[in-house]
């Protein structure tokens, strides 16, 4: 399990063929759909292919992205990706980041810098990180996939391998949002002993996916009980995520034909979610540029991952979550959460965010130790408000250390 330094680089046949593939979409009717009601708005897709097709410069992605240290390495037969950012400080603490579906590990490159070297960019050098962003096994450049199974509560061991056999650390903190919310809030749950602590973006239960209706993630979030006024304003917004759960932990196999074949199909599928679930009142450009958004669906693209990253989501249901102990809380580790206000839930306002989760009987399943809510980010964190995440995870670990 030796790690190896790993350049990233994609050949020009790929880019080729990707642009072959571009000028050739056949393009279906788009009848009535000015207002996004029926899905991704034809017009507007048809732009964002135009800038891939003609604006678009992967070479200088890649150049961006190369100024980082990239490692490669295998842990149990799965082939892991990640990036590495030395701390800078007096006593920096290693800190793994996870991201989500669809997102990558370029999310963090906001937050990467500021977390490692602090003092850079007017902080304190005390609260440097060593800080580590992989790639989720079968995402971006964690591939191939080598079988199925893997799920947020494998890629937890594969983590504490990673942190602690693998680079050595006796000790580490863990901060995500989405799938990586889960995979840190495992952490939290099975390796408390080996962290200072988690830090999570928001608060999902770990066992998510383990209900009857598992494939309606509105039957967990907003259970029947619930006030009718308040079930109908929650149930409104949860239709921006029905769909791809429903389709990713049923069908995965059958939608990635045609998300493997079409790259505007893939980056439709993908850019509706950066609308949807961002902050960004249905303009996604408004906080996500078209160059971010290209760069995201082309790390999907060439290391061909959309297949195994949808079955992230059919693993979470067919690999359950068990619990590793019956000890109350059940995630033990110290734990910051932030709440952002894009994903505030209806009624709830981020002045009385943190008061209104305390009183959930949710909260009690977390060791709590810093909760914070800001005005603004949706479900991309550490991309949208990173100035947020960044003050949050310092000020989780900073009475940790």
């Amino acid at each position: 399990m030796r790690p190896e330094r790993f350049v990233i680089h994609v050949g020009d046949d790929v880019l080729d063929d990707l642009r072959r593939r571009l000028r050739l979409t056949r393009w279906p009717s788009d009848l009535g759909n000015t207002q996004w009601s029926y899905g991704f708005n034809a017009d507007y897709l048809r732009s964002l292919v135009q800038t891939w097709l003609e604006d678009y410069d992967w070479r200088d992605a890649e150049r961006r992205i190369n100024a980082f240290d990239h490692y490669r390495v295998t842990i149990d037969g799965v082939p892991l990706h990640y990036l590495h950012a030395p701390g800078r400080g007096p006593r920096p603490i290693p800190l793994i980041l996870s991201h989500g579906w669809p997102s990558t590990f370029w999310d963090m490159h906001k937050v990467i810098e500021p977390l490692a070297d602090p003092a850079r960019f007017g902080g304190d050098p005390a609260d440097a990180f060593d800080v580590i962003v992989p790639s989720l096994p079968g995402f971006g450049f964690s591939t191939p996939s080598p079988r199925a199974g893997i799920n947020s509560c494998r890629t937890a061991d594969l983590w504490q391998v990673l942190m602690t056999e693998v680079l050595g650390h006796r000790r580490y903190a863990a901060s995500g949002g989405d799938w990586g919310s889960r995979v840190t809030a495992e952490l939290g749950h099975k390796y408390a002993a080996s962290l200072y602590g988690i830090h999570l973006l928001g608060a999902t239960p770990l066992d998510l996916f383990n209900g009857e209706r598992w494939w309606d993630i509105t039957s967990t979030l907003v259970p029947y009980d619930t006030p009718a006024a308040i079930r109908r304003a929650a149930l409104q917004g949860l239709t921006h995520i029905v769909s791809h759960v429903a389709v990713q932990t049923v069908e995965p196999q059958t939608l990635a034909y045609a998300m493997h074949d079409s790259p505007a199909g893939q980056l439709a599928w993908i850019t509706q979610r950066w609308r949807d679930w961002g902050d960004t009142g249905r303009d996604v450009e408004s906080v996500f540029p078209r160059e971010f958004l290209i760069t995201t669906s082309m790390i999907y693209w060439v290391t061909e991952s959309f297949v195994s990253s949808a079955r992230y989501y059919a693993d979470a249901v067919r690999y359950p979550w068990r619990p590793a102990h019956e000890r109350s809380p059940c995630v033990e580790a110290p734990t910051g959460i932030t709440f952002l206000g894009g994903e505030n839930p209806p009624g709830v306002t981020t002045a009385t965010r943190v008061a209104a989760f305390r009183a959930t009987p949710a909260a009690a399943h977390y060791n709590l130790h810093y909760l914070n809510a800001h005005a603004t980010g949706g479900h991309f964190g550490h991309y949208e408000n990173p100035d947020a995440c960044i003050q949050d995870i310092r000020a989780t670990f900073r009475s940790l250390r």
